[in-house]
């Protein structure tokens, strides 16, 4: 939580005040680069090579006069370019963060010497060929199957960037671009334009606790790494660029090129070959981490608010949601349960504990959580334990050799040093302890940019109290001044920082303070979320093992193989509702898929109509949770009666959708796919969907078209080629030949959601909680293309005992279903192949009902076969047969009739494979028996 909505207003004409290098006044050029004055093949199949500066320049400092260049393939599909000086070792992301392959040490000299390298030389892997050029040194990466230049860092003349420059403080690197190529990421930030990269809008990374209705400056996280869309003559082909490097920088995109201003570290370049988008995600995560596997209950609904000041306040929104019928698996605190804001605190007066553990003891008995927050900063108070036994295991970041002083919700902090093994062990321990007094089923981890109330060198003030208790709590209130003497505080190049050049240490920890093994907080900075969430993760993996949930605000390239993300403070507008969209499905390409927004808005305050539209929206984020600020009204669902039922329409579906949503869990942590996705994951070939911000998939094939306008009761959505069906009334049927939009009915309490042909999707009957909903029976959804009569569909289901840490099969606890289907000659047949089915068959999972979409519909079913034996009229299975409809705005002329069948009272175990089928009937029946 940050509590003002005017962060970047309020500082503005402070932060102004600072004088540094603007980045539009940047020199266009820097020096004439390097020439590479050797080349060497590696042992293990790299090229190791050696470049020299050229001419020697003082902006923003000296140049590193000799550099160490190491290309590989790693993989097939993966080409990394590391380049730091060959002199002396550089900060880079730790190894032991991030594990990965090394790069050779400095100064190896293997295999056999090139000392005068030809002007231009290919390496070629698998997939992707890298080519250089000596003098000026230049690199390319281009395309094996297509020849497409991907990455190029060579200058012209013309060029609006210069050649390499590498200086202590100081890296550029440019590469021209085709001006149709679609890039997306390179967060987080709130992108007003899009989830398309927007040419001159600024792209700064550096972790800052700045609301998230700053439009395009520097957010919670930093993933320095893009996903470039190309679609020539037809062909789409996509790939990604990571560039691991944690410092801050600048990233300045043209449309024809894009330009890295970074202040310190290494290039250490990742190209991920893809061909599609689905391929990008896949081989990005392979080298980052898979995303984490979440509990079947972190896919149900969560209600928090800052401000439910005590125990009873929490009962009664527990059971108002219960008495409005709306699903809540998860309910929230914020730090409302702490004593004076401390971590791993119980307040006596308002969340006693044999109260809470009595309500606990109630909401675990019917399957329901209970997760509290955490924040890094640690209360300085000598009576408080956790800080004493901080202070005796030495886990706190230093400035000058002691506690760097700082300020959040408690009043003076200090901050724990995740980098330091000792620090791991302690957090562990306090999070053990913490649970033996709330057994908490999660942790939220907020505040971990990291933020600060104070800028500087702070002490205590002597003869006040601090907070005073009075007004709010995040007004500073040390006694600090500035740090500006050395160059780790004040750099030479001034990024982006908040939006408005702030000093890369305002609000925050210093940048000359030091962690562990001397490592400096300049180099280390965007990596503090990250090191906590890791610290986290192994301590809930320990206490009882089961799976971890962790929500974490701040965020670095690998931290989906720990954490959720939510996407911080916003505001309850029609603008923020919109920018949701494109943040969440950046995370998705960040391999964080466990991700949503604050439903209806963290600031105060929402209309009821914008609630209405929120839910409708947020009920299918993959992490859904209504959260609001301490000084908002009220906004939990039931708090307006047509909320309430918009959110038990869109709800009630999302906890259907949970044997689908869950299995997308199960995909992500295996692949890296995500969730929620962009429309042109599905379909690359169809351009129209490269900057669609305004709808999403879920999965391959489940699209949601949401209302995202005031006083608006359609919506002009776009389809794709293709049939499509809508979810909440299958009759109703969308057929898009080439591609369109089409404007969709959407009422106060309707969200349109349409499946995809040539699915098919499991789907349980729902409930008021995940435990409840998921011993329903089955159903399964099949789609054909409208009046198919020859088709194919297919699906998967993936179950397991959701407590247990991983999610994997061969545990003996878990089932893996393979779903097909096929319309041919007049013979519709669906069936199941099925691994490992004896933990189904345990829980006595059953499918009871088969729908089929898009038949040829000349007439009901005849001869039905259940894994063959043929289904009789004695049988308890009916039939019914209903002819779909076509939207108006879709020209029907030469779409065949096409009908929807549902089989019910089937009694097929999920466990076992099956098989059914039936002949395509001739004559029309509205409904019948067998």
């Amino acid at each position: 939580m940050f509590p003002s909505t005017t962060y970047a207003s309020v500082f503005l004409v402070l932060i102004l005040c600072f004088n540094g290098v603007s980045p539009s006044s940047t020199p266009t050029k820097i020096g004439e680069g390097y020439r590479l004055i050797s080349i060497e093949e590696t042992r293990d199949g790299g090229i190791l090579g050696h470049l020299q500066v050229k001419q020697k320049n003082n902006i923003y400092g000296p140049d590193i006069p000799l550099l160490q260049l190491f290309v590989k393939h790693e993989t097939q599909d993966r080409l990394r370019i590391h380049i730091t000086d060959a002199e002396k070792s550089r900060w880079e992301v730790p190894y032991n963060l991030l594990p990965r392959e090394q790069p050779p040490v400095l100064k190896q000299t293997i295999g056999r010497s090139r000392k005068n390298p030809i002007t231009v030389q290919e390496f070629s892997g698998s997939e992707l060929i890298f080519s250089y050029k000596a003098d000026p040194f230049s690199f390319a990466v281009k395309r094996k199957s297509n020849g497409q230049t991907l990455f190029n860092t060579s200058s012209d003349n013309s060029d609006p960037f210069g050649e390499m420059v590498f200086k202590d403080q100081y890296l550029e690197i440019s590469t021209k671009l085709p001006k149709d190529a679609s890039l997306y990421g390179l967060g987080e930030n709130t992108q007003p334009h899009g989830i398309k990269l927007y040419p001159g809008d600024p792209y700064t990374l550096y972790t800052t606790d700045i609301s998230a209705i700053n439009l395009n400056a520097d957010l919670y996280g930093s993933h320095p790494v893009y996903m470039d869309l190309r679609n020539v003559n037809g062909q789409p082909s996509a790939h990604s660029v990571l560039l691991l490097n944690s410092n801050g920088m600048d990233v300045f995109y043209r449309g024809t090129s894009l330009t890295y201003k970074i202040i310190g570290g290494v290039f250490d370049f990742y190209f991920f070959s893809g061909p599609s988008p689905l391929a990008v995600v896949d081989q990005y995560t392979t080298l980052i981490g898979r995303p984490a596997p979440m509990p079947y209950w972190a896919l149900g609904f969560h209600q928090c608010r800052w401000g439910y000041h005590n125990l009873s306040v929490v009962e009664d929104v527990v059971e108002n949601y219960k008495k409005a019928q709306i699903p809540l698996d998860v309910i929230w605190n914020d730090d409302d349960h702490m004593d004076g804001h401390k971590d791993f605190t119980l307040n006596p007066t308002n969340y006693p504990r044999p109260k809470l553990l009595a309500f606990l003891e109630k909401i675990h008995s019917i399957g329901m959580k209970y997760i509290v927050i955490i924040d890094p900063g640690i209360g300085v108070n000598s009576t408080y334990g956790v800080y004493q036994r901080a202070i005796a295991n030495d886990v706190f970041i230093k400035y000058h050799g002691k506690p760097f002083l700082a300020q959040v919700w408690p009043g003076a902090v200090n901050f724990p040093d995740f980098l330091n093994p000792k620090t791991v062990e302690w957090w562990g321990d306090e999070i053990r302890r913490f649970h033996e007094l709330v057994p908490v089923d999660g942790l939220w981890i907020d505040m971990n940019e990291a933020s600060n109330f104070c800028s500087g060198l702070c002490t205590i003030p002597e003869g006040k109290q601090c907070p005073s208790g009075t007004g709010p709590g995040w007004v500073c209130c040390l006694d600090c001044k500035n740090i500006t003497a050395t160059r780790w505080d004040d750099p030479p190049y001034k990024i982006n920082a908040s939006g408005i050049q702030a000093p890369i240490g305002y609000k925050t920890i210093a940048t000359s303070a030091v962690h562990y093994n001397g490592v400096l907080e300049y180099d280390a900075h965007s990596l503090y979320g990250f090191s906590q969430a890791i610290a986290t993760h192994k301590a809930l993996q320990g206490l009882e093992g089961k799976r971890p949930f962790i929500l974490s605000r701040s965020t670095y390239v690998g931290s989906g193989k720990y954490v959720a993300h939510w996407t911080g403070d916003n505001k309850g507008t029609w603008e923020d509702l919109r920018y949701s969209i494109s943040t969440m499905l950046n995370f998705g390409i960040f391999g964080v898929p466990m991700v949503g927004s604050d439903i209806c808005g963290f600031y105060p305050a929402p209309t009821e109509e914008l609630c209405n539209r929120w839910i409708e929206v947020g009920a299918f984020y993959p992490f859904s949770r209504d959260h609001a600020n301490y000084y908002s009204p009220r906004q939990e669902l039931y708090q307006w009666e047509s909320v309430a039922e918009s959110a038990r329409n869109a709800l009630g579906m999302r906890y259907k959708l949970l044997p689908y949503l869950y299995t997308l869990n199960y995909e992500a942590h295996i692949s890296g796919a995500p969730i929620a996705r962009p429309l042109f994951f599905s379909f690359p070939n169809y351009t129209e969907c490269y900057g669609l911000s305004t709808q999403f998939l879920l999965g391959s094939s489940l699209m949601v078209s949401p209302v995202l306008e005031q006083g608006k009761s359609q919506v002009k959505a776009l389809f794709p080629p293709g049939s499509w069906y809508s979810v909440f009334d299958m009759s109703q049927t969308i057929t898009s030949k080439g591609g369109q939009y089409v404007t969709l009915d959407a009422p106060l309490h309707v969200v349109n959601v349409h499946l995809y042909q040539n699915t098919i999707l499991p789907m349980q009957q729902g409930g008021l909680i995940s435990k409840q909903a998921r011993m329903t029976p089955f159903s399964l959804i099949v789609t054909f293309p409208a009046g198919a009569s020859h088709g194919e569909a297919k699906g998967n289901l993936y179950l397991d005992d959701d407590e247990l840490p991983e999610m994997k099969l061969g545990s003996g606890y878990s089932t893996y279903v393979d779903l097909y289907a096929t319309a041919s000659q007049g013979t519709v047949k669906v069936w199941s192949k099925v691994q490992e089915g004896k933990f189904a068959l345990q829980k006595g999972w059953i499918i009871e009902k088969v729908t089929v979409l898009g038949l040829d519909g000349s007439g009901p079913p005849s001869a039905l076969e259940v894994n063959g034996n043929p289904i009789v009229g004695a049988s308890k299975v009916g039939l019914s047969l209903l002819e779909q409809k076509y939207h108006g705005d879709i020209e029907v002329g030469d779409i065949k009739k096409s009908v929807m069948i549902e089989m019910k009272g089937l009694n097929i175990p999920v466990g076992k494979d099956f098989s059914m089928s039936w002949k395509i009937g001739i004559r029309s029946v509205a409904e019948g028996k067998f």
